[in-house]
């Protein structure tokens, strides 16, 4: 039975204390010089962004989704000092039960259990993560309701974490049609939908260019556009009186919250939306640097004899690391909570284990990132982004080397 087949838990199921998650993927690229011009003549801005985002802020992002085929205004737009303050308040406004897949990026599930909602998270199917297998996601919403649930909200994720994979377009009409049949709203999570490693040989469909008036579109800026430490995340909600009634539900609880967006983050956020040339190449040269990493990552692990697709966006990939657990065992590793602290030791990055993500810490699998790999200084981090050969220069390949060594020692 393939990972994803497993049946997925009940809600308050729980396989042990996770007290905090894991760090996003880092970039492991020096900040681009324009962005951090303008957060710095902003500096002496010391009032905060209104809830939701300032004109400016908001009139980027429209014009950001707009040159992706997603039309709208900045009345559409909402934004928050990070990802999880707005996913908290987008769960809040819409009440009921709360649907994922499984595997799942490691901020959704806290988010509903912080608001005390019951959450489902779905089988996917075998060629990719982040979107559900349409008839699983059928029979897990008959199953919630005959058990007395109330399934109103499905997220989504088409560039995933953790798996770094994509979505085929025909699985996300399916699984949103099936969403939308069933009377659930998706809120489609493309943070990463502009790292994605081969642009001219993938075809990347948002589920709001099929079913416009059922889809809320969220993006933490951190995925391609902004530094983490610059928390900025924009929701684009459908053009409906629906959707602008729970945009004044979130913005109420974004009020609540206190979480306003910083007014320099705030221009700085803007400037990377409007796309300016050279936040366009940055993103072009960090995919293709991030491609050749992340493939070199991935033939370490297969090498070893473990698993992992091959890695499609972002910055990391998801490795099984099953077939090694006899070696593993010997070592004292059987769950992903003990492969977590293991890797993150030997390899001496982030190495968060398949629990932080909904998956079985039974299985071995864990989320190694290619941030780490790519130099420890700004100076080695630039060389990285601009040599025509990255997996040549000695820091790239010595980091790789230290992962195939911490691997090969498990075969």
């Amino acid at each position: 039975m393939h990972w994803s087949e497993r049946e997925p838990p009940r809600p308050g199921e729980d396989h042990g204390p996770v007290r905090y998650g894991p760090p996003a993927p880092d970039p492991g690229l020096p900040v681009l010089p324009g962005l951090a011009a303008v957060l710095a003549a902003s500096a002496g801005r010391t009032r905060p962004e209104p809830p939701g985002g300032g004109t400016l802020l908001r009139e980027a992002a429209r014009g950001y989704w707009e040159r992706r085929g997603l039309h709208g205004g900045p009345g559409d737009i909402a934004a928050a000092p990070g990802i999880q303050p707005l996913l908290l308040a987008l769960i809040a406004a819409h009440g009921g039960d709360v649907l994922m897949p499984r595997p799942c990026p490691a901020t959704w599930m806290p988010q509903a259990r912080l608001l005390g909602r019951p959450a489902y998270q779905v089988p996917t199917p075998a060629e990719c993560g982040g979107v559900p297998d349409p008839y699983a996601l059928l029979e897990t919403v008959r199953r919630v309701r005959a058990e007395g649930g109330r399934p109103r909200l499905l997220l989504i994720s088409v560039a995933d974490d953790p798996t770094a994979t994509l979505a085929p377009p025909e699985l996300v009409r399916e699984a949103c049609e099936a969403a939308v049949s069933e009377g659930l709203h998706v809120v489609s999570d493309e943070t990463w939908r502009d790292t994605v490693h081969r642009p001219h040989d993938t075809v990347l469909l948002s589920p709001a260019e099929m079913c416009p008036d059922d889809v809320t579109v969220l993006s933490d800026l951190a995925g391609a556009l902004t530094p983490s430490a610059w928390p900025v995340a924009v929701a684009r909600f459908p053009a409906t009186a629906r959707a602008a009634a729970r945009r004044a539900q979130v913005l109420d609880v974004l009020t609540a919250l206190g979480a306003l967006v910083a007014e320099p983050v705030a221009r700085a956020a803007a400037h990377a939306l409007d796309e300016p040339d050279a936040v366009r190449e940055r993103i072009r040269q960090a995919a293709r640097l991030q491609a050749r990493v992340a493939s070199a990552a991935h033939r370490a692990v297969l090498t070893a004899g473990a698993l992992a697709r091959p890695p499609q966006a972002g910055r990391h990939l998801y490795a099984d690391l099953g077939p090694l657990r006899p070696r593993l065992a010997a070592r004292g590793v059987t769950d992903s909570m003990e492969l977590e602290d293991y890797l993150t030791k030997r390899i001496g990055a982030p190495a968060p284990g398949g629990h932080r993500f909904g998956d079985d810490p039974v299985a071995l699998r864990v989320r190694l990132s290619t941030g780490p790999l790519l130099g420890a200084t700004p100076e080695e981090q630039q060389e990285s982004l601009t040599a025509l050969e990255p997996l040549e220069l000695p820091h790239v390949a010595r980091e790789l080397s230290m992962l195939a060594a911490a691997l090969d020692e498990l075969r």
